[in-house]
């Protein structure tokens, strides 16, 4: 009998194998010109994509899809959809190897249709240019056009890879676009392609990253204010130390803590996701400089060493205003178990008030009680005394001789004796039960 293996398999099996195929680099050769941009926002990205599809006459992928790349003629796209934006890649290859001045003059988004550009209105988190070049016997003109490009702006670069190098400044410049360019100094087949996606990985992942900033720094007034009430709080809750009150002052203070509380768990709210995204952003930024493999460029300051000065820094302080957060949200705990432990003892003695009040007017019932009890036992045994003595009466003129008076006399402590005891016993079975 002959199996069939892949009825077998799990469900989720061919997708999660097919994960680690679903990006694959872009097949480069020097010279390549190459236009990416970072789309924030997951609607409308599949919409975009079918719409520039649509504008060249190409069909569009099946709805759902997260990666697309294809060959338009003029250019090559690259699209993929991730968590919170998407990224457009286009790649053109040229003829000649062209100056870096002329190459940002010349990138592929001049055959993108200015209907669609003007959709991205507000969207566009990255926009690169990146030239991909072989310099061959032009280097010293090369250098010279790569130098008058950057010029007055701190530089970055690198050897990487074994076989390239990379130059960038890392700013917008005035056509909107940041410049990216790599040299194909004898890189293997296949290289270029990773090269070129490592560093345009670096770029959006840092703005990426860099969205927390405006978070913690919008946050920082916010806990500016609510460390400085809960220090005052804190003071107000040392005066009515050992203060005996009603409750009211310790009640009001807890009143104002729990308001804290709501208002640092609100940012916490509103900056949690943010922050834990910029701190994977940035490990990717930093997992993808330890990919170039960088070689010091005399003279000039290494990626990793500009990422280490600028992207670090606001870094650390989206991870300062995190833990900040943190900090106070277990402060406002502290004193808010703190309150409520004070406001705990003040309703105990209160209630031990009201029990010594109540222990009272139970001793005061008893009291009336026991006097109550003793005036039922004359009433009762005066009014049997009083029988008896009708009785008594009875007989004698029924000629028993019987003496009325005496007997009442007789039967007076004997009644009242009965009668004592009767309700003791009575008191014993209450007790008892």
């Amino acid at each position: 009998m002959s199996i069939v293996f892949s009825s077998l398999n799990h469900v989720q099996r061919v997708p999660l194998a097919a994960e680690i195929h679903s990006r694959p680099f872009l097949k480069l050769d020097a010279p390549t010109l190459l236009t990416h941009f970072a789309i924030m926002g997951e609607q409308e990205q599949q919409e975009l994509l079918a719409e520039l599809c649509g504008h060249f006459g190409v069909a569009a992928p099946a709805a759902g899809g997260k990666y697309f790349t294809h060959d338009f003629g003029r250019f090559r796209l690259k699209w993929e959809l991730h968590t919170e934006f998407a990224t457009f890649t286009f790649a053109e290859t040229v003829a000649s190897m062209p100056l870096p001045e002329e190459a940002f003059s010349n990138m592929p988004s001049r055959h993108l249709p200015e209907q669609w550009l003007l959709k991205l209105q507000g969207r566009v988190l990255v926009a690169a240019h990146v030239l991909l070049g072989r310099p061959g016997g032009m280097q010293h003109a090369f250098a010279e056009s790569l130098q008058r490009l950057f010029q007055g702006a701190p530089l970055a670069g690198s050897q990487v890879m074994n076989g390239g190098e990379m130059w960038t400044d890392f700013a917008i410049h005035a056509d909107g676009f940041s410049r990216f360019v790599i040299c194909d100094a004898g890189m293997h087949e296949q290289q270029s392609g990773r090269l070129v996606q490592r560093v345009l990985e670096i770029e959006t992942y840092r703005m990426m990253a860099l969205l927390g900033l405006p978070v913690a720094q919008d946050a920082t007034p916010e806990l500016n204010e609510v460390e400085g009430e809960l220090a005052t709080l804190a003071g107000a809750l040392v005066e009515a130390d050992g203060k005996v009150d009603d409750g009211s002052t310790e009640q009001d203070l807890l009143d104002r803590i729990t308001h804290l509380a709501a208002r640092i768990e609100k940012v916490s709210a509103d900056t949690s996701y943010r922050f834990a995204a910029s701190k994977a952003y940035f490990g990717l930024v930093n997992a993808r400089i330890d990919e170039l493999r960088e070689l010091r460029i005399e003279g000039t300051p290494t990626v990793e060493e500009f990422m280490e000065r600028r992207l670090a820094p606001a870094m650390k302080t989206c991870e300062a205003v995190a833990a900040r957060q943190q900090a106070l949200a277990g402060r406002i705990a502290n004193s808010n178990d703190l309150l409520r432990t004070r406001v705990g003892i003040v309703q105990e003695a209160q209630n031990r008030k009201i029990l010594q009040s109540m222990n009272a007017r139970a001793a005061q019932q008893l009291r009336l009680q026991q006097a109550v009890e003793g005036l039922s036992v004359a009433a009762i045994s005066y009014y049997v005394v009083g029988l008896i003595g009708y009785s008594a009466k009875g007989a004698k003129v029924l000629g028993v001789g019987v003496n009325p008076e005496l007997l009442m006399g007789v039967m007076v402590p004997v009644v009242a004796l009965g009668m004592w005891f009767g309700l003791r016993c009575m008191h014993k079975r209450l007790h008892h039960a």
